[in-house]
């Protein structure tokens, strides 16, 4: 609370300089743009960014409603001039236009203690270079590997853990088991670890994970205070300790990543045989991409962490999410699970995995069945469908900002000076009833399906969880294989029943403080294999 109160009020003294030397003002068609209800003469909206990070979304709602597709301005002393834009129009162009729309100096420099020289701040060559690796390991091949060898063994683990938890009649965190499973595939396919290794490396409770989390909350609040860097010297201790846990692990990827590439070199010299040893991947990993792509260790080491985080955090939370909407939305639950069953068989009988720890084969999808074919959205359109819903409410990052590195003009005539900040909230613009109707706070799964029941997905730019343009994700494909496979396996062998205190009766559950968007206080459960035979 001193801080807050201490920001505030210096926030005030900075915005009586911030208004007397202030950047050319923005406007659309020469008239100026429209601001919040509440905005104040000298703090602007400086109140509401000071605020936990989901209330903060939640005023983006508000404004969202108020100004519909409209574009508005938000200020913030110290800040940059901003704009907020809610059409699907002016985010395309802004998506599109790279070069004189950019990640910008604002956002750089709260993001580069963590980031570094990885893709999420990279542009021009850099960026480039790291998209061409990225776009190598996203392959058509890689995602075969993922479904026929990878999911399968990681989840060998992750059924373990469920069994031992039914069984105790224990409770336990979907989340951290999600952010285990997801960091085990990655550190398996992209960084050629084996799932026990990455899974100990990088599991929810290790240290690396613990100060990633703590790091990248801390960052999420620098985008929101704007005294951030007076706030560090008093509190940053732990923030910087985390930094140095967090760069120790990734100069550790690397240097792995170089030993075994030069052991197998090694060998293949002692044998002259130039076909890759047993040591080297069964696919192109992401770490030798880069390692070929980048001569600076710091580089490889920077690059590595953001396609870690970006392929294990959003991935795990998507999932945590969308468990979560199930668990409260009983009939779309049952729904999805008519569409599985009638899909795929079990091979096996329940009891079977209820008495027998080592019985992998007991109880399971006809592993035949599930292949790439069989998680397509032609072949479980309502279970593509409830994954871009739980992604709809709950998108994994909730808030996007670029900056003008040259003079602008929105397509709907709003003039942007160099310099300016342009925020979206995908949060907010997922919850617009102009694009989603008039029940777009709803879980409901069938928005996304036509009168024959076949997937009818959104432009980039009317949903833009993926982002869009030259910077879309590029593991879209394989998050939304992953997605479907877990639901499938996991909705059709087990039962989650979320523990709710007293107090929390009635209350939705909201993210942590962080980039993206973790479930404050995770998501625990009770599990009991599924009462059913087929």
């Amino acid at each position: 609370m001193i801080w807050t109160l201490l920001a505030a009020g210096l926030i005030c003294i900075l915005a009586l300089v911030y208004n007397t030397t202030r950047h050319p003002k923005l406007h659309r068609n020469g008239q100026k743009l429209k601001r919040p209800t509440g905005t104040l003469p000298l703090l602007g909206n400086a109140i509401h960014f000071l605020k936990p990070r989901h209330v903060l979304f939640d005023w983006f709602v508000k404004c969202q409603k108020k100004f519909g597709k409209e574009t508005f301005e938000i200020t913030v002393p110290s800040f940059p001039p901003g704009v907020v834009i809610n059409s699907a129009e002016n985010l395309e162009f802004v998506l599109k236009n790279e070069a004189s729309i950019t990640k910008g100096e604002f956002f750089r420099e709260r993001s580069w203690d963590l980031f570094g020289y990885g893709i999420i701040n990279a542009t021009g060559d850099l960026w480039r270079a790291q998209r061409k690796a990225g776009l190598k390991f996203f392959s058509g091949a890689n995602l075969d590997i993922l479904v026929e060898d990878v999911l399968p063994e990681v989840y060998d683990d992750t059924r373990k853990q469920l069994l031992q938890a039914a069984k105790e009649g224990s409770i336990i965190d979907l989340q951290q088991v999600f952010l285990d499973l997801t960091t085990s595939v990655v550190g398996h396919m992209a960084y050629d670890a084996s799932p026990l290794q990455s899974l100990m490396e990088i599991s929810a409770s290790s240290p690396f994970s613990k100060a990633f989390d703590h790091a990248s909350g801390h960052i999420g609040i620098r985008f929101q205070n704007p005294l951030y860097w007076l706030t560090e010297l008093f509190t940053g201790a732990e923030f910087r300790a985390s930094l140095a846990e967090v760069k120790r692990f990734g100069r550790q990827i690397v240097a792995n990543a170089r030993k075994r590439r030069a052991r197998a070199a090694f060998e293949s010299l002692i044998t002259n045989d130039q076909t890759p040893s047993e040591e080297a991947s069964a696919f192109g990993s992401l770490i030798d991409s880069l390692i070929e792509a980048f001569a600076a260790p710091q580089v490889v080491a920077d690059a590595a962490l953001n396609f870690l985080s970006a392929g294990r955090d959003t991935t795990a939370q998507s999932f945590t999410w969308t468990f979560y909407a199930l668990m409260r939305h009983p009939e779309a639950l049952r729904q999805l699970r008519d569409e599985l069953d009638s899909k795929f068989t079990y091979s096996g009988d329940p009891e079977d995995l209820q008495g027998n720890d080592e019985d992998k084969d007991g109880y399971h999808i006809s592993i035949d069945r599930l292949d790439m074919a069989s998680l397509q959205p032609t072949f479980l359109p309502l279970t593509v469908a409830t994954f871009y819903e739980a992604l709809r409410l709950y998108p994994p990052v909730p808030f996007e900002l670029k900056q003008t590195s040259e003079a602008v003009t929105l397509p709907d005539g709003t003039f942007l000076p160099d310099g300016a900040i342009v925020v979206w909230c995908i949060y907010a613009l997922n919850r617009s009833t102009e694009t989603f109707g008039s029940d777009a706070h709803q879980f409901r799964p069938h928005r996304w399906l036509d009168n024959q029941a076949r997937l009818v997905p959104k432009s980039t730019f009317e949903f833009p969880v993926f982002n869009g343009g030259p910077r879309a994700c590029l593991g879209k494909k394989m998050a939304e294989v992953m997605a479907v496979w877990v639901m499938a396996k996991m909705w059709m062998e087990w039962d989650f029943d979320e523990v709710v205190s007293q107090h929390e009766r009635g209350k939705e559950r909201v993210s942590a403080n962080s980039l993206t968007l973790p479930m404050e206080g995770g998501l625990p459960c009770r599990v009991k294999v599924r009462d059913k035979k087929l």
